[in-house]
């Protein structure tokens, strides 16, 4: 099966950085696009950013700037480094791909855990 494995929240002051790192795994055959979303208390979860394959990005308008998301060589791992957090930015963290393998023949949404990122004023 697959597997989208999170690392990097935690507490950060405002005006700090963190790096959040989602490491896909398992039956894989190919990784099109990867992502980040986030979802804070009592609201919607939401589009941070995202790569494709090809390395084309895109960034919510509250991120721009501050955020980059990044692929590795291998494009089975997706980081992202925040920098200039501020209080809003405080949510949990979800990584998202699109990948085909496991046992489906098409390719599927698949989710992380989530990583819990806090901004303190």
């Amino acid at each position: 099966q697959v597997q989208l494995v999170e690392s990097g929240g935690g507490l950060v002051q405002a005006g700090g950085s963190l790096r959040l790192s989602c490491a896909a795994s398992g039956s894989i055959f190919s990784v099109n696009v990867m992502g980040w979303y986030r979802q804070a208390p009592g609201k919607q979860r939401e589009l941070v950013a995202t790569i494709t394959s090809l390395g084309a990005t895109n960034y919510a308008d509250s991120v721009k700037g501050r955020f980059t998301i990044s692929r590795d060589n291998a494009k089975t791992t997706v980081y992202l480094q925040m920098n200039r957090l501020k209080p809003e930015d405080t949510a949990v963290y979800y990584c998202y791909a699109r990948i085909l393998g496991g046992s489906s023949p098409r390719y599927g949404d698949y989710w992380g855990q989530g990583t819990q990122v806090t901004v303190s004023s």
